[in-house]
């Protein structure tokens, strides 16, 4: 699937930009399943805010309990000082995880088939294994930062094979939130590692090389369907959204089934729910 200047692309930068990788119905089906599932969201059973800004949230249980679920985590800035929705409830969603790969057909669809599975083993995953997968909103307005990260932080292994499958839902610019890498970036160091300990989630910092300045990064705009792929060791981030549109996408995580998954990763599977790969049967 990939020539040999995009491998070559993918070796030296760390990451890989696929137009067109999905169709214009595959991508429409997607963005109607997933207003369907916040339709169908109640909040009162289990509000749930996300932050990567702030670290000790995701200590919050419905984060451990996605990992088999498909639950819905509202914006930051969703709420107001009483603790009621500033605006309607689909336009206060921050994403869907982090199962929908498993557990919905609709994304189930998606998220697995031959050209993933051939793509996956031109970037070195031999025997992928996904294990999370997240529609993430961006919504206007109030769609949220999401900080400097890398992608193997949240989900470790070794050898580190973690690899991110990014997935334009629609337009992404820089107006509304697109993503920004650092090229290369991925030849430096993990900087943090978030487990789930005896006493809860553990965001521990591991190394002090600083986070990409904005002259270091490269703004990834793209068009729907178009597939972006980063390596778990890319610095990554994209600006809040402020704009009237939002910037939705759909993301995958996936190891080669020869590396060591980390017990201590907040993510498990339990033997009822093995881990699969591309291919749906696998």
């Amino acid at each position: 699937m990939l020539t040999q200047e995009q491998k070559l692309h993918w070796a030296e930068q760390g990451y890989l930009v696929l137009p067109g990788f999905k169709s214009a119905d595959e991508v429409a089906a997607v963005r109607e399943r997933a207003r369907a599932l916040v339709d169908a969201f109640d909040p009162g059973e289990r509000a749930a805010v996300f932050s990567t800004t702030a670290p000790q949230k995701l200590a919050d249980q419905a984060l451990l309990a996605s990992a088999t679920e498909v639950h819905c985590f509202f914006e930051e800035e969703a709420f107001d000082a009483q603790g009621g929705l500033r605006q309607a409830k689909a336009l206060s969603i921050n994403k869907i995880g982090h199962a929908l790969h498993d557990l919905d057909p609709v994304f189930e669809r998606f998220s697995h088939g031959a050209a993933l599975t051939e793509l996956a083993h031109d970037l070195g995953l031999a025997h992928a294994q996904v294990w999370q997968s997240m529609l993430i909103f961006k919504q206007p307005a109030i769609g949220g930062e999401v900080r400097w990260h890398q992608d193997a932080t949240y989900l470790h292994d070794s050898p580190m094979t973690v690899t991110g499958f990014w997935f334009a839902l629609e337009d992404a610019t820089r107006d509304n939130g697109c993503l920004w890498v650092q090229p290369g970036g991925h030849r430096g160091p993990l900087r943090e590692l978030f487990t789930h300990e005896a006493d809860g989630l553990l965001m521990t910092r591991l190394d002090d090389t600083p986070w990409p300045t904005q002259d270091e990064a490269v703004a990834v705009e793209v068009e729907p369907g178009a597939l972006v792929v980063f390596s778990g060791l890319l610095p990554h981030y994209s600006a809040p959204n402020r704009s009237p549109r939002s910037r939705m996408a759909y993301t995958l995580h996936a190891t080669d089934a020869a590396a060591t998954y980390s017990p201590k990763n907040w993510l498990q599977r339990p033997a009822s729910m093995p881990v699969r790969g591309f291919d749906a049967t696998s």
